[in-house]
């Protein structure tokens, strides 16, 4: 088998774990090999040693039946072109704070620099839907993620664009306003949830179902319902968390539709964990957009079908890529 055959050996990083996998592209289809498959528990605060190790341990695991050109996907703010991180006072690898990553991983994988290659998790993730197919036909997409924040990537042919004014500075929407504030203090789980139990209380409404489980130890808004507890909740009748929720999602909608227009989006695809209650953050984002663009109502708006697959697919093109222009 020679290298072009082999699959392409990827990193996923999150903010509590990195998932590592091989990938395959073959016949223009990309397929993620099930059995290489590996997730391990990472500590975003641990020292930067500790924490290269445990990327270096995830990353031996898949052992050396691959080609050998690394695609890492993580979130920012990171310098992707020379592998430092730049984390400070985000409050998640402040350890890794100007750290050499690719010098760190080459070392311990006993590899030469040139072949990791980075990129953002977001860009990962939209590059990943669109080659399995989620944007179909269209040349100009743009892919929104909900979760912990609000993460996007704006693709032209498959392609992240990162600069101009048809996009958000970075091709990033967390970096947008809404309403004079940052659009993360609106549409993000720490938001929602805070959004909700102020409303909550104001209104004396005993909370949303699961309210006690929610946030883990250390969390500051332990004890506050997560947002699927408060999406269950707006289902069964909650005018309060409706009016949370829509908000919310609206917002997105809304500081994105000058983008969305200009960018000649033909597709928005939202993917992260907030999709699981798609009956809500559609119709919501539909009427952000619409209320500030008219010319969006009609816009094609699809929830994102390979989110455990699309990350991974999206280092493995970038790998590719990455390689075809060195």
């Amino acid at each position: 088998m020679n290298e072009l055959e082999l699959p392409t050996p990827v990193l996923e990083i999150g903010g509590t774990h990195v998932t590592a996998a091989l990938v395959r592209h073959a016949r223009g289809s990309w397929t993620v090999a099930a059995d290489s498959v590996v997730r391990q528990d990472l500590d975003a605060h641990a020292p930067a040693s500790q924490l290269l190790d445990t990327l270096a341990a995830a990353a031996n695991s898949l052992g050396t039946g691959h080609n050998g050109r690394w695609g890492v996907a993580l979130p920012g703010p990171f310098d992707y072109a020379s592998g430092i991180a730049r984390y400070e006072h985000v409050g998640k690898f402040d350890g890794l704070q100007d750290v050499d990553v690719r010098a760190g991983l080459a070392e311990r994988l006993g590899m030469a620099l040139g072949t990791v290659t980075f990129l953002n998790d977001a860009d990962a993730f939209g590059i990943g839907e669109v080659a399995l197919g989620a944007a179909g036909r269209s040349r100009r997409a743009v892919c929104i993620t909900l979760g912990t924040g609000v993460g996007s990537s704006f693709l032209a042919d498959g392609m992240p664009v990162k600069t101009g004014t048809d996009v958000p500075p970075d091709g990033s929407c967390y970096l947008l306003e809404y309403r004079g504030r940052p659009l993360e203090d609106t549409v993000s789980r720490r938001a929602i949830r805070r959004a909700y139990a102020a409303a909550a209380g104001a209104s004396g409404s005993a909370g949303a179902p699961g309210a006690g489980a929610a946030g883990a130890p250390g969390d500051p808004d332990a004890g506050t319902p997560d947002v699927r507890d408060i999406a269950e909740a707006a289902r069964a009748g909650d005018a309060v968390a409706a009016m949370v929720l829509e908000r919310a999602f609206s917002a997105v909608g809304e500081a994105a539709a000058p983008y969305l227009s200009s960018f000649g989006t033909e597709v928005l695809i939202v993917g992260g964990s907030m999709t699981g209650s798609w009956d809500i953050v559609e119709p919501a984002i539909r009427k952000g957009m619409a209320a500030v663009e008219p010319g969006l109502a009609a816009l094609p708006l699809r929830k994102a079908e390979r989110s455990e697959e699309a990350g991974l697919v999206g280092a493995a093109y970038w790998a590719g890529h990455s390689a075809e222009g060195a």
